[in-house]
């Protein structure tokens, strides 16, 4: 009777081990097969971007062909304050490490969510994040695009209020000559700021707002010859727009400079790549002949067409405006703070003209835009490739409204500190 127990349990603890045994098998297989998904998925991410036309894969060539001094070079274009090679060697273990990671796999050790990109491209389209919506329409991010790079022609589609620009009403189709500087024709009535009943106090002499262009060159379709493929120009730009805007705060009290330095002309070697390091030259030396200056801002035009660029306000049609703040930058929250301030007044007296504030990491563009040197610095795109040059006057007219009532407030409350203390003195 006990060897029978004693065989039942023996029997037993077979048919567990085997049990056990078909579990773990079961177990193996699942954990088999997972990997295999995985390792599909790994190379059918390869095999894609093998394929897909990627900047770091085209990068990869270059950066091994050029020399290390060309390299400083390129690195100094993004790093403003590179002003020359150092002498010691910044290479580190751990940069050394993600560089090879990086290059082999085109993972960001920096940012996991890169593993994810890999098998979902539209993972990455958010790298332009929206920080403050607007009222001017959908949120999507504005276009970096160089030189030749834009669709040519519009979306098709008008906007109501569109009117001509003062070259395709004649027919001429024509870029307008020097000598025809549309700056120095006041556009229609509509674009002019509304009379108030007290004239601004005048500039007291100090130069506080600096305006210029990192891309001077960007023109609009409508203002060009017919059939220009490039919306670039050398004549009709978007230097036109900053100079406007730098004479309606001059009207308005607020003493402002204004460059519309040609860097393609002025600059020997020009490369476009080298934008935000030419124009952070250009802020230096005004800088250095303007003491005063506080206020800074960087006038684009974006790439996109009409339809998502344009706003009607009171029957007239304006130009929208995105703010680009660079995250690159330790101190982009104050500088989105600033731009802000003044997209919150536009919210307020121009519903519908301000389309946010974005941020923008190097992924995607510059990522600091000289933003750095001053907490009162912006990037603002001014309409896109088919608006016109009134349409953008008007904006720069409505900025220019915004900007000077946030300068004079805040340089009221500067004085009315200053009386406080002066009192307080006094009474001491």
């Amino acid at each position: 009777m006990k060897r029978i127990v004693v065989l039942r349990a023996g029997k037993r603890s077979r048919i567990g081990i085997k049990r056990l045994l078909a579990t773990g098998k079961a177990y193996l297989a699942l954990s088999l097969c997972s990997m295999l998904v995985f390792l599909l998925l790994g190379l059918g991410g390869m095999l894609q971007n093998s394929l897909a036309s990627s900047p770091v894969q085209s990068m990869r060539g270059f950066a091994a062909s050029v020399s290390g001094t060309f390299f400083a070079s390129l690195l100094g274009m993004e790093l403003p304050h590179m002003e020359k090679q150092v002498e010691k060697s910044p290479f580190s273990a751990e940069r050394m490490a993600a560089f090879l990671v990086r290059f082999l796999t085109d993972l960001n050790p920096d940012d996991p969510k890169s593993l994810l990109e890999l098998g979902m491209p539209s993972v990455g389209r958010d790298s332009a994040v929206l920080l403050r919506p607007g009222s001017g329409g959908d949120a999507e991010a504005p276009e970096d695009r160089g030189p030749e790079s834009v669709d040519e022609g519009s979306d098709g589609e008008e906007e109501p209020g569109a009117e001509p620009s003062p070259q395709a009403s004649d027919g001429a189709g024509e870029e307008a000559d020097p000598g025809d500087d549309p700056a120095s024709e006041p556009p229609p009535s509509s674009s002019e700021p509304p009379a108030e009943e007290t004239p601004p106090p005048p500039a007291d002499g100090r130069d506080v707002v600096f305006i210029y262009h990192s891309h001077n060159r960007e023109s609009w379709f409508p203002e060009l010859k017919a059939g220009t493929k490039d919306p670039n120009s050398d004549k009709v730009n978007v230097t036109l727009v900053g100079k406007r805007m730098a004479e309606q705060l001059e009207r308005l009290g607020v003493g402002a400079v204004h460059s519309d330095k040609d860097y393609a002309k002025t600059v020997k070697g020009y490369n476009w790549n080298y934008s935000y390091k030419y124009s952070l030259q250009t802020i230096k030396e005004a800088m250095k002949s303007h003491k005063d200056l506080k206020f800074f801002f960087d006038i684009h035009r974006d790439s996109q067409h009409r339809k998502k660029t344009t706003a009607t306000i009171d029957g007239v049609s304006y130009a929208q405006v995105y703010f680009i703040i660079g995250h690159r930058n330790p101190d982009w929250e104050k500088n989105e703070a600033f731009a802000n301030s003044i997209h919150q007044v536009l919210e307020k007296e121009y519903p519908g003209l301000s389309r946010g504030i974005w941020g923008k990491t190097a992924a995607t563009g510059n990522g600091e835009y000289n933003q750095s040197v001053a907490d009162d610095s912006v990037l603002i795109e001014i309409g896109g490739v088919d608006n016109t040059l009134a349409e953008c006057y008007r904006t720069a007219d409505a900025l220019a409204k915004a900007v000077a009532g946030i300068i004079r407030e805040g340089q009221g409350a500067v004085k009315a500190n200053g009386a406080a203390e002066g009192a307080k003195s006094e009474a001491k």
